[in-house]
């Protein structure tokens, strides 16, 4: 029954990947920027109503005025213009090299109160706005925008797919067991490898050389790491909750933040450090 039901969970993730994933790339390439930033928001507020059930506030009238709320401060930010884009990414890039010191005191705002949820209304604030302000700055990139976009996509699914593959060979020490059982230290070196093979090959087809080159992958190596560690961060918010998924809008895969998880905390990350390398 359990194998039954493990092909057909497969089956539903495929047939879900099969539909989504050409819609998404398309949308990536064919849309104007501020299209693409319109539906990046529609993911984000989407990954922000899941979040307000995480957070503790269950009410579906709650989870809309904070989708409301965020949607102003998406449509406050895009008028004031890429500056501040520029640096609401940054004030991103800080959080996520800090929520390590939350995973490694996991029960940290794990009790159930008033003053905790709120608390953890505003992290969501900070796990998707600068997400967003990241990915529509990468997708304005005059050179390559859309090309960039598709580029820290598939650095995600790469390193997904290659720490899956050495995880399940390898096994081996757990990376972070009260969290998330399943991931081992051999599937983030697998993840780690596969990005930099896969941003080594990227970067060679971009004219990228030398040690820019080097510089590109070093990068690229440190969004999977920060990727990885929001994957883990969504999963505490999801053992603080006592759920399992964090929603049910992609059948097999989850909620908005199951599946974008890794990428709202790889935006900012690779997005600034793209500006401080000048790729």
């Amino acid at each position: 029954m359990n194998a039954l039901a493990a092909a057909s969970g497969l089956r539903q993730r495929a047939v879900t990947a099969l539909i989504l994933a050409p819609l998404g790339i398309a949308a990536v390439i064919y849309l104007p920027t501020a299209g693409f930033a319109v539906l990046l928001g529609l993911v984000g507020l989407l990954g922000l109503r899941e979040w307000s059930r995480l957070a503790g506030l269950a009410k579906p009238a709650v989870g809309l005025v904070y989708m409301g709320l965020n949607a102003l401060l998406m449509f406050g930010l895009w008028r004031q213009g890429p500056a501040l884009l520029r640096d609401v990414s940054s004030v991103g890039v800080i959080f996520w090299c800090l929520t390590p010191l939350w995973l490694k005191y996991y029960g940290f705002a794990a009790q159930p109160a008033v003053a905790t949820s709120l608390f953890k209304h505003l992290i969501g604030v900070l796990v998707v706005v600068p997400a967003w302000c990241a990915g529509a700055l990468l997708h304005a990139d005059p050179d390559r925008g859309a090309i960039w976009v598709l580029f820290v996509v598939v650095l995600i699914w790469c390193a997904d797919v290659f720490a899956y593959f050495s995880g399940s060979r390898f096994g081996g020490r757990k990376l972070a067991p009260r969290i998330s059982p399943g991931k081992t230290w051999a599937g983030v070196y697998g993840g780690l490898l596969g990005a930099g093979l896969y941003a080594l090959a990227c970067g060679w087809l971009f004219g990228i050389r030398g040690q820019m080159l080097l510089a590109f992958v070093g990068l690229s190596m440190v969004t999977v790491a920060i990727s990885i560690a929001g994957d883990l961060f969504e999963s505490l918010m999801k053992r603080h909750a006592g759920i399992k998924d964090s929603g049910h809008l992609f059948p097999g895969h989850g909620g908005a933040l199951d599946r974008f998880d890794s990428l709202f905390a790889a935006l900012p990350v690779f997005v600034l450090g793209k500006m401080v390398l000048g790729v």
